[in-house]
């Protein structure tokens, strides 16, 4: 079975560019594990002269040249120079040599992954790959240069937003995101793996839609099973996955795991102000790039407040797998590594912890299909804005949080309630009277005249029973988020 499954919104920008009559440029970047590497070798793997060079993290210039030079007389054994380039301009201009043999009706594919461990300080490549194009690639109509990264802010400040000689030079830019739930389902489907979307949801809320790690998943597995044997026994390959994943994207990634722990450990998000005091940063450039790197690599996102400037936006870690590793894993390392409980996950599925968690990670599969969530409301095609809000109260009235806010342009606004629960949610009066209040309180303090809709997000939907009746407008289930 062929299966290169999927991202058929990337396979047509590929196969345009591939198409093209002149020469081509792009930078693909995207989170660890995502498929980048994956979606480049299988689209181009039989679609003409296809040479690949990967970077070492941390390896010295000329073992990075070493390395490229053996790559290189491996796939071009006749251009052998019989010595090992001193430098990047050196090793690029035997490529473009070889290059110039090759008969101009056939494409070639010039692949260089992991870009940002090629460029390292003082290695000199990023000057001698932009003398390589401007001068002598940017020419051969039938050479595609592709350029790729893990490391999303660095890709996007020193490729795509550069101010030097590669200042617009691209002739298109990739953002590789994780699977939806649509496509995770999409994806196991294809091989033989049938979940029903209960299932499904559990699954992408501990490991998100990244395909490295849906591959663990195997025929007959529940969810649960599948994560037990990956992330609680320690030949597991989720197990020791979140400092590596961190360590091979950020030079400091302490800070970076820091401030990651930090969200994990705060459900309604933080300021910016609220992040450095925590973690310990101060006010400034650097410990904002922090924050910057990490949004730009999928791990948080910025939620702005309803009616507050952007910089009251707070803070909120995203990345299911990071969130499910710092709620579960870390604190068992030790009893894992002593097997002490080898089915420690298989008993926690009704504790409290869990549903906290669940509650937690179910928002964030939410906030991520608000696309979904529109569409099933009937509202896809009106401008909205997609916020949070909070009111901290006073002495005389109660704090109040709603969990999505989508203000729309045709004069309403939806407060989005996401509860998670295993069965068909029933409202209680006291979940009345707070939905209420909600509303209320959130007309009041906002100044809004536009129509408020309550509208409940669930995972079997809830009971229409009087308290539903009388307060909530519209609600939604775990399949319209697919």
């Amino acid at each position: 079975m062929d299966f290169f499954f999927g991202r058929e919104k990337e396979k047509k920008l590929l196969k345009e560019l591939y198409e093209s009559g002149r020469a081509e440029f792009l930078a693909i970047y995207g989170r660890r594990r995502v498929g980048k590497t994956y979606l480049i070798n299988e689209f181009f793997k039989d679609k003409g002269v296809y040479f690949e060079i990967t970077g070492s993290k941390k390896a010295p210039k000329s073992e990075q040249i070493g390395n490229f030079y053996r790559e290189f007389t491996a796939f071009f054994p006749g251009e052998d120079a019989g010595i090992q380039p001193n430098d990047w301009g050196e090793a690029l201009n035997l490529l473009k040599t070889a290059i110039t043999k090759i008969p101009e009706t056939e494409k070639v594919i010039l692949f260089f992954d992991e870009l940002p461990w090629l460029a390292s300080p003082r290695s000199g490549f990023l000057s001698a790959l932009e003398y390589f194009w401007n001068r002598h690639i940017s020419r051969m109509k039938n050479v595609k240069l592709i350029v790729c990264g893990s490391a999303a802010s660095w890709m996007i400040h020193n490729v795509i937003n550069d101010k030097g000689g590669l200042y617009g030079r691209l002739s298109a830019q990739m953002r590789l995101e994780p699977f939806t739930l649509t496509e995770v389902e999409s994806f196991l489907l294809a091989k033989g793996i049938r979940l029903d979307r209960k299932q499904l949801i559990t699954l992408y809320m501990a490991i998100g839609g990244i395909p490295k790690y849906l591959n663990f998943v195997k025929t007959g597995m529940s969810a649960a099973q599948m994560l037990n044997d990956s992330c609680f026994k320690s030949q597991g390959f989720l197990f020791q996955e979140f400092p590596k994943l961190f360590k091979s994207l950020f030079d400091e990634s302490d800070k970076h795991m820091k401030i990651v722990k930090v969200l994990a450990e705060n459900r309604y998000g933080l300021t910016q102000s609220e992040v450095f005091d925590k973690v310990g940063l101060s006010t400034g450039g650097y410990s904002s790039s922090l924050l910057e790197e990490l949004e730009e690599s999928g791990f948080i996102m910025s939620i702005p407040e309803y009616g507050k400037n952007v910089k009251e936006r707070r803070w909120r870690l995203i990345d299911e797998y990071s969130f499910f590793y710092l709620t579960w894993i870390e604190n068992m390392r030790s009893s894992i590594l002593r097997r002490s409980d080898p089915d420690y996950w298989m008993k926690n599925q009704s504790s409290q912890k869990w549903l906290i968690w669940a509650g937690y990670a179910f928002e964030n599969i939410c906030l991520k299909h608000v696309a979904k969530i529109k569409e099933s409301l009937g509202i896809s095609g009106v401008s909205s804005i997609e916020t949070q809000w909070s009111y901290h109260g006073d002495e005389e009235n109660e704090g109040a949080q709603i969990d999505l806010v989508i203000d729309r342009a045709d004069n309403c606004i939806n407060l989005c309630e996401i509860k998670f629960s295993n069965d068909v949610y029933i409202l209680t009066k006291k979940d009345q009277v707070i939905f209420e209040r909600k509303e209320r309180v959130f007309r009041s303090e906002t100044g809004t005249r536009k129509t408020l809709f309550t509208t409940l997000i669930t995972p079997y939907g809830a009971e229409e029973n009087t308290c539903y009746l009388g307060v909530v407008q519209k609600q939604l289930t775990m399949n319209q988020l697919f």
